[in-house]
């Protein structure tokens, strides 16, 4: 961003320390999709849920990558290719990790949602969604995925009606949210505070998570 005050003074703002949020749209996901829905509603009837950092809710095991049959794996290959697109080493130059994984599915009814949590001991960590449950078509059913500002509280705190005039600023010290829809994956890193609002549908809000590490 650069821009010159009235005195003829030039502005350089350099955006440092970004933290990178990526949205992607499968290809054939309406296929995709009832696959994996039939196989999460199978394994819900099947076998109790995890209690983690969900509030409420169905949470499967961590290991959907062993009975969730070819549609998880395929959804998991999608995000290792993009892993790889997305990671670089410390001088720029493409990697290829092979990368370890661990995956779950969840399933958000009414008043469903999760805690602000992180996965320590990965690198990328991705949600995908299965069904919107109806929220891409009315956005106040709520049941967004919301990351925390990574640079803390303090900016929103000290002065909660100024913001940065830079790229993403707007947000310095508060939060922002991405609203679900079927067949988007999102990626981020690991450590970055992510939590998801409480979900007012009268639908099954279906997604999958899963955690890439080397």
């Amino acid at each position: 961003m650069n821009t010159t005050l009235p005195n003829g003074a030039r502005i350089e703002v350099t955006p440092l320390f970004a933290t990178p949020v990526v949205l992607i749209e499968l290809p054939d996901a309406a296929r995709l999709n009832a696959d994996l829905r039939r196989v999460i509603i199978e394994r819900e009837k099947a076998v109790p849920g995890t209690q983690h950092s969900n509030l409420g809710g169905y949470q499967s095991s961590w290991d959907m990558n062993q009975w969730g049959g070819a549609p998880a794996l395929r959804l998991l290959d999608a995000g290792r290719d993009a892993a790889n697109r997305l990671t670089t080493d410390r001088a720029g130059k493409p990697v290829r990790v092979q990368w370890k994984a661990n995956m779950w599915a969840n399933i958000n009814r009414a008043g469903h949602g999760n805690e602000f949590h992180t996965h320590p001991g990965s690198f990328w960590s991705a949600v995908y969604y299965v069904d919107d449950g109806g929220i891409a078509a009315d956005p106040s059913l709520g049941g967004e995925l919301e990351f925390m500002d990574p640079r803390g509280v303090a900016p929103a705190m000290y002065a909660p009606q100024l913001a940065f005039a830079t790229p993403g600023g707007l947000s310095g010290g508060a939060c922002e949210s991405i609203p679900p829809r079927a067949g988007r994956l999102v990626m981020f890193p690991a450590w970055l505070l992510h939590g998801v609002r409480p979900y007012r549908g009268t639908a099954e809000r279906i997604s999958i998570a899963f955690n890439l590490s080397v």
